[in-house]
C-alpha cells in the first residue's frame, strides 16, 4: 500500500502543469526506477492510472498519456509480453485521434515500435493499423516542430522497420506522404523528411508501379529545397550543419530513376545560375545522380552536361597561377576553386559511364581545338594573354581528366591531340604518308612553345598517373599495342632532352619560372613511369637523374631550379621505394644517393655546406634504405670531422661538425625513429661516439669547444633515449668504461660509497677549469647517456656515479645535475622493505645526495677558507645550499642541482620535493622569515641567521621555473621520465599559500622582490584551468609581480609569460567574477605596460587586455575611460606596428563603450 502511495504522488506530481519541470523529471525517473527492477508491474500502472487515461480533462488526460509514452521510452530495454504490446499499441493508436493529447500517442506509439523483437516487437499488424490511424487523423504541418518531428520520425521507423506491412497501403501512404512533408520549414524535420523519402524510394523500387504516379508530385515538394539555404542563428549550438542537408537531399534526388526527368533539367538549370553556392550543389548532384541514375537514363544528357561543365570550368573567376610559390611538383595549372574541382569530378565521371560519347565531345569541340592552335603559337608564358592562361590551365586539367580516365581514353586522347603537340614543339617529322616520327636530328636552338610543352606535360601526367593510381592496372603489363604506350615510348628520349633544354636555357627571372617548372615537372615524371608501362632505356632514366644532381652541385644559385631539382629528386626515390623498381634503385643509388653522401666529405666546393645538409636531409626521407646509407654517411663525416677537432682542434672542422650534428638530430633521427628497426643504427653511433673519444688520449678543441659539446651531447641522448634497455645497456657499459680511465673520476672510483668526499681542488671560481678538456666532455657524455636511459637500464657502479655527479654539479656542470635528476626519478623505490645488495634504490640514492658530507672539520682546503661554518661543522649539499658564505657560486651551483633533483622528485610525486623546496625558501627570506615558514622543518637542522647574498637568492627563485616548467632536454617523455599525472597542479596548491604568507611576514624589498620572481615562475608555469581555481587569491598577487618585475630590465620574459597568465584570466568565463571585483587595479597596471620599453610584445599584449577589460560591466570600468584612452593614444606613436594596430582596436573599443553610455542617457532622457 505504501508503494501504490508513493505512485500516486508521483503521477499526481507529473500530471500536475503547476509543478516544475525538475520535479516532473524526477517523478518519472522514480517510476521509471520502480518498473525496471520488477517493484511495479506495468499491469498496475495501468490499472492506476486509468482515471489519468480517460478523464475528459484534457490538460489531465493529455499529461497521463504523456506520462506513460515517457515511461515505456525508459523501459526500451526490457522484456515485454506480446500481450502487452498489443494493448499497449492499441492504446495509444486510438488516441492518435484525441489531438490534445497527441504528442503523449505519438511518443508512446514510437517508444514501442522502435523495440528489438528478442524484447518484445510491435506485430505488422498492430504497425499496419498505426499507420492507417496516422494517415486518417494526423494533419502535421498544423502541428507545432516538436511534433512534427515525432509525426517524421514514426513515418520514418514504419518505413524502415515495417515496410511490408505499410507497402500495402498503396496510394494512401505516398500521398499521406505527400500531404505531411508538403510545406516543411524546420531543419531537423528536412533531415528526416529527406530521408522518409530515400526509403520510400526503396520501398517502391518498381519504375511503373505505385511511385511512378506520384514521382512528379514527390518531385515538386524536394524540388523547392534546391540549393539549401540555411543558417542557424549566431550563438545557437549547431548540431545539424547546411552540408548535413545538402547530402541528405542529394541522396533523395537520387533515391530512384523517376526523378530523372525532373532532377537532372533543374540541376542543369541551377548550373547556369549566378550564385556559386548553386553551381557547386548541382556539381555535386549531377555527380551523385549520374551513378545513381545508369547510363541508359544518362546518355541523353551527356551533351548538355558537358557544355555546362565546360562553362563552369571556363567561367570560373579564378586567376590562373602555375604552383611556383609552394614549389610542389604535385599540381600543374591553377589554383581551383570549389566549383572547378566539382566540376572536374563530375567530368570524370561522366567520362566514366559513358566515354564513347563523352570522349567524342571534348576531342570534337570546336572551342579546345581553336584554344589549343591559338595558345601553342606564344613561346612564353608571359607572352600569353591573362584569359588565355586561364583557358590553356582549364584545358590542361580537362585532357588530364580525360585520359587518366581508362586505358581506352588515354588512348584517345594521345591519338588525338599528342602528335599535334609533338607537331608545335618541332620534335617530330611527318613521312611521305603523313606519319608522324621522332625528329632525332632536331637541335634544341631556341625557346620551346610554353602552351604545347605544358598540355604535353599534362597528358604525360595522366598516363602515368593511370598507371600508377590502378592496382588492376599495375598487377598486369600493358600490351605494346596500346597507342599511348607506343607514341610515348618513341618520344620518350626526345621528350628528356627538350625538358633539359628549358632548364639549361633558363635563369632566376620571373620570365622563367614557368619555363623552370614545366622542365623540371616533365623529367620528374619521365622518370617516375612503373618500368613495364614505360620501357624507357636504362641511359635516358639516368640522364634525368645526372640533369638534378648537376642542378644541385652546379646551380645552387638559381634558387627556384635548385629546390624544385631537390623535390623532383625526393619524389623519384620515393616512387622508386613504394613500388620496389630495383633496377632504377642501383641507378639511384650510384648517382643520387652516393653523390649526396659525398659532397659531407668535400672542404673546397661551391654548394654552401647549409644547402648540403638541406639536400642530405631530404633524400634521406626518400626510403629506408636510402635513409640507411645517409645516415651511415653522415656519420663517418661526423666523426671524420670530430677527429679532426679532437686531435687538431681544427675550428673549421668544430664549425662543419655542429652542423652535421644538429643535421643529425634534428632531421634525421625523427625520421629514423618514425620509419621502422633502426635501433642497430642508433645505437652504433653511440658507441661509435665513445671508442673515438677512447681512442683520442689528447684533446684540443678550441673556440667552438662549448657549441661542439652541446650538439654532441644533444645526438648522444636522442640516440640512447630511442634505444631498448638491452642497447642502452650496452652504451652504458662502454661509456663506463671510458669514465673509468679519466684521472678525475678514477679518484672517485677509489673512494667508499659513504662517508665524507673530499673537494680537494674546488676553486672559489668555481668552474670546470680543473677538469681536462677530454674528462669535461667525457664527463658530459656520460651524463647525457643517463639522462636519456629507460628506468628498468642497468647503470654500473651507481653509488659512485651518484658521487661523481654530486662533486661535479658543485663545479657548474648543469648536465651533471640533470643527470641526478632523471636518476631519482627512474630509480626504483624498495620493494616490500627488502633491499637488494647489488643495486641502488631510490631510498639509497637519496640517503646519498642528502646525507652525504662534501666537506669535514679535517679537510683545511680551499672550501673552508671561504666557508662561513665552524671548524667542527660537516656540510652535505643542502647546508652548501644553505650556508652563508663568501663563495656565492658554490651556493648557486648547490642551489641548481637541487633544483634538477627536486624536478626528478617531483615528476614522480615524492615527498622529499616538500624538503627542497623548503631550502629554497630558506634562500629566499631574509633572517627575520626564517623561523616561521610552516613547512616540515626536521631535516633542515642548522636554522642561524644568515644573510643571503642577492644571486643566492635569484638563483633560488629560479629553481622554482626548474621545478615547475616543461624541460626539453631532460626528464620528459621522450627521455621516459616517470611522469604523474597532476603533479604541477599539486605543487601549485601547497606551494602557494607558503609562499604569499612568506611575502606578507617579509618587510625587505629585496626579499619581496625575489620571491615575487618565484611566485611568477610557479603561476606561469601552472595550467590556466589550476590557476583559476585560485582567482580570487591569485589575481592581487599576479598584478603586484607585474609591477615590481616591471621596473627591472632583466626580468622581461618572466614578466611576458605571468602577462599571459592574466590575459587567459580575463579571456576566460570562469573568471569573469573575480575580475570584476578587480576591475579598477587590473586597468591601473595594464596602463603601467602599454609603455614598457623593454619589450615589444609585452606593450601588445597589456593593450589587448585592455580591449578584453573593455567587455566588463561598464559601470565598473567606465570611471577608467579617461586614463585608458590617455595611455592609449601615447601607444598611437609606437615604433613597432603590431602595437599600434593594436592600440587602434583598444582606442576605438573603449571609444565605442562611451558612444553607448551617452546614447542609453539620450534614450532615458526622453
Amino acid at each position: 500500500m505504501a508503494q501504490l502511495s508513493q505512485l500516486t504522488q508521483y503521477i499526481e506530481s507529473y500530471v500536475d502543469s503547476s509543478r516544475s519541470s525538475t520535479q516532473q523529471a524526477a517523478s518519472v525517473d522514480a517510476i521509471a526506477y520502480l518498473l525496471k527492477n520488477d517493484i511495479l508491474t506495468l499491469e498496475t500502472l495501468v490499472r492506476e492510472m486509468g482515471m489519468y487515461l480517460s478523464t475528459t480533462d484534457n490538460i489531465i488526460r493529455a499529461r497521463g498519456i504523456l506520462l506513460l509514452a515517457e515511461l515505456l521510452t525508459r523501459l526500451a530495454s526490457k522484456p515485454l509480453d506480446n500481450v502487452t504490446i498489443h494493448s499497449l499499441i492499441s492504446f495509444f493508436t486510438d488516441r492518435l485521434a484525441d489531438w490534445r493529447a497527441l504528442r503523449g500517442a505519438l511518443i508512446g506509439c514510437l517508444a514501442l515500435m522502435k523495440r528489438k523483437s528478442n524484447i518484445g516487437r510491435v506485430t505488422d499488424n498492430d504497425a499496419r493499423a498505426v499507420a492507417q490511424a496516422y494517415l486518417e487523423n494526423v494533419q502535421v504541418q498544423s502541428l507545432g516542430q516538436h511534433d512534427r518531428k515525432l509525426c517524421f520520425e514514426i513515418l520514418e521507423c514504419l518505413l524502415d522497420q515495417y515496410p511490408e506491412s505499410v507497402a500495402s497501403l498503396g496510394d494512401d501512404l505516398v500521398y499521406g506522404i505527400c500531404g505531411a512533408i508538403d510545406g516543411e520549414k524546420d531543419p531537423h524535420c528536412l533531415m528526416l523528411t529527406f530521408h522518409i523519402v530515400e526509403i520510400l524510394a526503396r520501398l517502391f523500387p518498381d519504375p511503373s508501379g505505385l511511385l511512378a504516379s506520384f514521382a512528379g508530385d514527390l518531385f515538386d515538394i524536394l524540388g523547392c529545397y534546391f540549393p539549401i539555404h540555411f543558417t542557424h542563428p549566431q550563438g545557437e549550438d549547431v548540431d545539424l550543419k547546411r552540408d548535413d542537408l545538402s547530402r541528405a537531399l542529394m541522396l533523395a534526388f537520387s533515391s530512384t530513376t523517376l526523378f530523372e526527368p525532373f532532377a537532372i533539367p533543374l540541376l542543369l538549370e541551377k548550373l547556369s545560375s549566378s550564385l556559386p553556392l548553386a553551381k557547386v550543389d548541382s556539381l555535386k548532384y549531377l555527380s551523385n545522380c549520374l551513378l545513381k541514375y545508369g547510363d541508359d537514363r544518362m546518355t541523353k544528357h551527356v551533351e548538355a552536361i558537358w557544355f555546362s561543365v565546360k562553362d563552369a570550368i571556363f567561367c570560373s573567376e579564378q586567376e590562373p597561377m602555375l604552383s611556383l610559390a609552394s614549389e610542389l611538383l604535385d599540381h600543374v595549372g591553377f589554383q581551383e576553386n570549389e566549383i572547378v574541382t566539382e566540376a572536374f569530378i563530375l567530368l570524370q565521371k561522366v567520362i566514366l559511364e559513358n566515354s564513347g560519347l563523352s570522349l567524342s565531345l571534348i576531342v570534337g569541340d570546336k572551342d579546345i581545338n581553336t584554344i589549343v592552335n591559338t595558345v601553342t603559337s606564344f613561346r612564353s608564358y608571359n607572352d600569353i594573354p591573362l584569359q588565355s592562361k586561364h583557358k590553356l590551365c582549364a584545358i590542361g586539367r580537362i585532357l588530364y581528366v580525360s585520359a587518366k580516365a581508362s586505358i581506352t581514353c588515354c588512348n584517345r586522347v594521345f591519338e588525338s591531340f599528342f602528335f599535334r603537340l609533338m607537331d608545335t614543339l618541332g620534335l617530330s617529322v611527318r613521312n611521305s604518308s603523313g606519319d608522324c616520327l621522332p625528329n632525332f636530328d632536331y637541335v634544341f636552338s631556341e625557346r620551346l612553345n610554353f602552351g604545347a610543352l605544358y598540355l604535353c606535360i599534362e597528358l604525360l601526367a595522366a598516363c602515368r598517373d593511370l598507371v600508377v593510381g590502378s592496382e588492376e592496372l599495375t598487377s598486369k603489363s600493358v600490351s605494346v599495342q596500346e597507342s599511348w604506350c607506343c607514341m610515348l615510348h618513341s618520344f620518350s628520349s626526345l621528350l628528356m632532352k627538350a625538358f633539359s633544354s628549358v632548364l639549361d636555357a633558363s635563369t632566376d627571372k620571373d620570365a622563367y619560372e614557368a619555363d623552370i617548372y614545366s622542365g623540371v615537372k616533365g623529367l620528374q615524371i619521365l622518370a617516375t613511369f612503373p618500368g613495364e608501362f614505360l620501357p624507357i632505356s636504362k641511359s635516358t632514366f639516368e640522364n634525368v637523374l645526372l640533369t638534378f644532381i648537376s642542378i644541385i652541385v652546379e646551380d645552387f644559385n638559381k634558387t627556384l631550379l635548385w629546390k624544385l631539382a631537390l623535390k623532383a629528386l625526393v619524389q623519384i626515390g620515393s616512387f622508386i621505394d613504394r613500388f620496389h623498381e630495383s633496377e632504377k634503385a642501383l641507378s639511384y643509388n650510384y648517382i643520387v644517393v652516393e653523390k649526396i653522401v659525398s659532397l659531407m666529405f668535400l672542404d673546397d666546393f661551391g654548394l654552401p655546406f647549409q644547402l648540403r645538409l638541406e639536400a642530405i636531409s631530404d633524400i634521406g626521407t626518400t626510403g629506408l634504405n636510402v635513409m640507411l646509407k645517409i645516415v651511415q654517411g653522415l656519420e663517418d663525416a661526423i666523426f671524420a670531422n670530430l677527429s679532426e677537432v679532437y686531435v687538431h682542434g681544427n675550428l673549421k672542422s668544430a664549425k662543419i661538425a655542429v652542423q652535421l650534428l644538429e643535421c643529425y638530430s634534428n632531421k634525421l633521427l625523427p625520421g629514423i625513429h618514425g620509419a621502422g628497426d633502426f635501433e642497430d643504427v642508433l645505437s652504433r653511433f653511440a658507441v661509435n661516439i665513445w671508442n673515438q673519444i677512447e681512442n683520442s688520449m689528447a684533446f684540443s678543441v678550441g673556440a667552438q669547444e662549448n657549441e661542439l659539446l652541446n650538439a654532441t651531447m644533444t645526438a648522444m641522448k636522442l640516440a640512447v633515449g630511442s634505444c631498448s634497455e638491452g642497447s642502452q645497456g650496452k652504451i652504458i657499459k662502454k661509456a663506463y668504461s671510458v669514465l673509468s680511465s679519466c684521472p678525475s673520476f678514477t679518484l672517485m672510483e677509489s673512494m667508499p660509497i659513504t662517508g665524507t668526499v673530499q673537494l680537494e681542488g674546488l676553486k672559489h671560481t668555481q668552474d670546470l677549469e680543473c677538469f681536462s678538456c677530454r674528462d669535461k666532455w667525457v664527463i658530459s657524455l656520460f651524463a647525457s647517456a643517463i639522462i636519456a636511459v629507460r628506468p628498468q637500464t642497468h647503470i654500473p657502479n651507481i653509488r659512485v656515479v651518484l658521487h661523481l655527479f654530486m662533486t661535479t654539479l658543485l663545479k657548474g656542470h648543469v648536465p651533471a645535475a640533470q643527470a641526478l635528476g632523471s636518476m631519482v626519478n627512474k630509480l626504483c623505490p624498495k620493494s616490500n622493505g627488502v633491499e637488494i645488495s647489488s643495486t641502488c634504490t631510490l631510498e639509497d640514492a637519496l640517503d646519498i645526495i642528502f646525507n652525504t658530507s662534501l666537506w669535514d672539520s679535517h679537510n683545511h682546503g680551499p672550501l673552508k677558507r671561504c666557508s662561513g661554518i665552524g671548524v667542527d661543522n660537516e656540510m652535505g649539499l643542502a647546508n652548501l645550499c644553505l650556508s652563508a658564505s663568501n663563495c656565492q657560486l658554490l651556493q648557486v651551483c648547490a642551489i641548481e642541482g637541487l633544483a634538477w633533483i627536486g624536478k626528478g622528485l617531483l615528476l614522480r610525486g615524492h615527498e622529499k620535493v616538500k624538503d627542497i623546496t623548503m631550502i629554497f625558501l630558506r634562500c629566499l627570506l631574509s633572517s627575520g622569515g626564517i623561523d616561521n615558514l610552516p613547512l616540515n622543518q626536521g631535516s633542515l637542522e642548522n636554522n642561524q641567521e644568515q644573510d643571503v647574498l642577492p644571486s643566492v637568492a635569484k638563483s633560488a627563485a629560479d629553481a622554482f621555473h626548474v621545478l615547475m616548467s616543461d624541460s626539453e632536454i631532460c626528464l620528459n617523455k621522450r627521455f621516459h621520465a616517470n611522469i604523474r599525472p597532476l603533479y604541477k597542479q599539486r605543487f601549485f596548491s601547497s606551494v602557494l599559500p607558503i609562499l604569499v604568507s612568506s611575502m606578507a611576514e617579509s618587510r625587505l624589498s629585496n626579499t619581496r622582490s625575489m620571491l615575487y620572481r618565484a611566485l611568477a615562475h610557479v603561476i606561469s608555469d601552472t595550467p590556466l584551468i589550476a590557476v583559476l581555481s585560485e582567482a580570487k587569491k591569485i589575481i592581487p598577487i599576479l598584478l603586484d609581480s607585474l609591477s615590481v618585475l616591471s621596473t627591472y630590465n632583466l626580468d622581461k620574459d618572466i614578466l611576458y609569460n605571468l602577462l599571459l597568465v592574466l590575459s587567459g584570466i580575463l579571456m576566460d568565463k570562469n573568471g569573469q567574477e573575480t575580475v570584476v571585483e578587480n576591475a579598477h587595479i587590473i586597468i591601473n597596471c595594464l596602463i603601467g605596460l602599454v609603455g614598457y620599453p623593454h619589450m615589444m610584445v609585452v606593450r601588445e599584449t597589456a593593450i589587448q587586455c585592455l580591449v578584453a577589460m573593455s567587455r566588463l560591466p561598464h559601470a565598473r570600468i567606465y570611471p577608467m575611460r579617461t586614463q585608458v584612452l590617455r595611455s592609449v593614444q601615447k601607444a598611437l606613436d609606437d615604433p613597432k606596428r603590431a602595437v599600434r594596430h593594436e592600440a587602434v582596436r583598444c582606442r576605438q573599443a573603449w571609444l565605442a563603450l562611451f558612444e553607448l553610455l551617452f546614447f542609453l542617457c539620450w534614450i532615458k532622457s526622453f
